[in-house]
């Protein structure tokens, strides 16, 4: 069976059960309050980064490992926003994007996307770098970790850990 194939038989699996899912909903009395799709509604952004990634794996297409985590990652955050109403936060979460991309780039050299040991270092770099982001945004824009006037600590630390990878390069 050919990469078109598997991919035409994980689109049409994932319709399937949206299909029952759905049908679900409009036979089953109580069902949608159960799941309580007000509150839950970010979940179905999970939902399609989850579907998009079996897509890549089933089609053996690792590259579709990539925008899954982001919209993975982004429709988590709409969850952990709906569900705590912290709208605001926006302000510095959109900085783990970067990392989302970073996790998918490392997860598509996993599957056998490209060469593997770049694909996870570059994916790293990103994780580094967008985590580094949210610490110093999220320090002076109201996130969970504050560090205070100490927040351009992570700038040196960054720009030296740059500097030393262009000082001394791995040898591989």
């Amino acid at each position: 069976m050919d990469r078109q194939q598997r991919s035409t038989l994980a689109v049409g699996f994932l319709l399937i059960l949206l299909g029952v899912l759905f049908l679900a909903l409009q036979l089953v009395p109580g069902l949608a309050e159960w799941l309580n799709w007000a509150d839950a509604w970010p979940l179905l952004v999970v939902g399609a980064g989850v579907a998009l990634l079996l897509i890549g794996l089933l089609g053996r297409a690792p590259g579709l490992a990539t925008p899954a985590c982001l919209i993975g990652g982004i429709g988590a955050l709409l969850y952990y926003q709906n569900a705590t109403g912290d709208w605001a936060s926006w302000a510095y979460a959109w900085t783990l994007l970067p990392g989302f991309v970073g996790v998918g780039t490392m997860l598509a050299g996993l599957l056998g996307e490209g060469e593997r040991g770049a694909a996870v270092r570059e994916g790293l770099r990103a994780v580094v770098a967008s985590l580094v982001m949210f610490l110093i945004f999220g320090s002076f824009l109201g996130g969970p970790i504050t560090l205070g006037r100490y927040w351009p600590v992570l700038l040196i630390l960054l720009g030296l850990f740059l500097l030393g990878q262009r000082l001394f390069p791995s040898r591989r």
